[in-house]
């Protein structure tokens, strides 16, 4: 059912952005700057702001990418980082207010939306926009393709060290049926929707189930499994497999990827494993937060990202799948062979989105912070 939504969906914004020519335009502020373009990418400087203040994910940006726009714009980029979506979501719920962008996944999107935290972007001020693929605008998140410029997507599943164990199979029982040379040495994200979905898809439920009894069995089969845990963990799971501190770690794609390359510090050995019984799909997306200081200089930046060229870079330096589609052109071809980053449409066809669970939320934060509360605080 959940294969057949999203090529529904991926059908639906080719249709879309077929007959309109591209996503809606909601004008910009009278006055806000002129466009970016390929000659002149910093737009208007007079009206840049002399930093831009950035809300992501630990290192989701390459640095040299971040350098070139400083000093080619003069604009320097203050990042901080969060470690969930539900972080970002409490931060600007709570008056987090001076960002100037912000990069939440799919589901968070929605309900940022659902909240009105999202202002409606201009697409003008964004030429580069026409580089996206169709497979990743008009999704069910941002279906009339409104809010939201496509970053990164990927999946989430598990980094093996194959010089433990040489030949995983690639199933959730790795991590929920451990064996003695794997306990103790697991590591699991620390998000309130990916570690309760992956105990849901291992018990054969969707990863947006609702029905209580379903979490509840989830919710103790992720205390039992507490037991073998070593750590939960999303900005430094990668490094713990690295370092042999743990041999498997539920793991996003691209920490997965970088941390079995040793030219990027990681280990030979070290492979990422998507289960058969399927896993998260997600998509994180670059956003303008309702009331941000400098908009305009927001623009400038999603767009620089955009260009075909430096997504190119940034993509090989993240490790995860670009939504990019004239980036590639520019990538190495072995990246884009990569099954880990690019899954076949067999893979797919187990990939499931986290949505938002609307009341049942409720329901969700419950199970985690009885979950915590069991197992330690995690």
């Amino acid at each position: 059912m959940k294969t057949k939504i999203w090529l529904y969906s991926l059908l639906a914004a080719a249709l879309l952005l077929a007959a309109c020519g591209g996503p809606a335009t909601t004008p910009a502020p009278e006055g806000l700057g002129a466009p970016p373009t390929d000659e002149n990418p910093c737009g208007d400087k007079s009206k840049l702001a002399k930093e831009l203040q950035l809300y992501s994910w630990v290192e989701y940006v390459d640095p040299a990418l971040k350098e070139q726009f400083e000093n080619e714009c003069g604009v320097k980029v203050i990042e901080t980082n969060y470690d969930s979506n539900e972080t970002l979501l409490a931060t600007l719920q709570a008056g987090g207010v001076g960002y100037d962008v912000i990069v939440p996944s799919d589901y968070m999107v929605q309900t940022l939306i659902g909240e009105g935290m999202l202002i409606p972007l201009d697409f003008s001020l964004i030429p580069n926009y026409k580089n996206m693929g169709q497979q990743n605008v008009g999704q069910y998140f941002d279906p009339e393709q409104k809010y939201i410029v496509p970053y990164f997507w990927g999946t989430s599943g598990l980094a093996v060290d194959t010089n433990v164990i040489p030949d995983p199979e690639p199933t959730w029982k790795l991590v929920f049926e451990p064996g003695p040379e794997v306990c103790g040495k697991i590591s699991m994200l620390d998000d309130p929707r990916e570690l309760p979905g992956a105990a849901l898809m291992y018990l054969g439920y969707s990863i947006n189930d609702t029905d209580p009894a379903h979490l509840e069995e989830a919710k103790n089969l992720l205390i039992e499994q507490s037991k073998c845990v070593k750590a939960y963990d999303s900005q430094t799971n990668d490094d713990l497999v690295v370092q042999g501190e743990t041999v498997i770690g539920h793991i996003w794609t691209g920490d997965a990827i970088l941390a079995g390359d040793p030219d990027a510090g990681g280990r030979e050995g070290i492979v990422y494993v998507i289960p058969k019984e399927g896993c998260t799909i997600w998509q994180d997306n670059m956003a303008i937060p309702n009331g941000a200081p400098n908009p305009y200089t927001a623009y400038i930046y999603i767009n620089y990202l955009a260009d075909a060229k430096r997504a190119a870079q940034n993509a090989e330096f993240v490790g995860y799948g670009t939504p990019n589609e004239a980036a590639k052109a520019f990538m190495d071809p072995d990246t884009l062979a990569n099954p880990g980053i690019y899954p076949d449409a067999e893979t797919m066809k187990n990939l499931q989105w986290i949505e938002d669970v609307g009341d049942a939320l409720e329901l969700y934060d419950r199970i985690w912070t009885e979950f915590k509360a069991a197992a330690g605080g995690g």
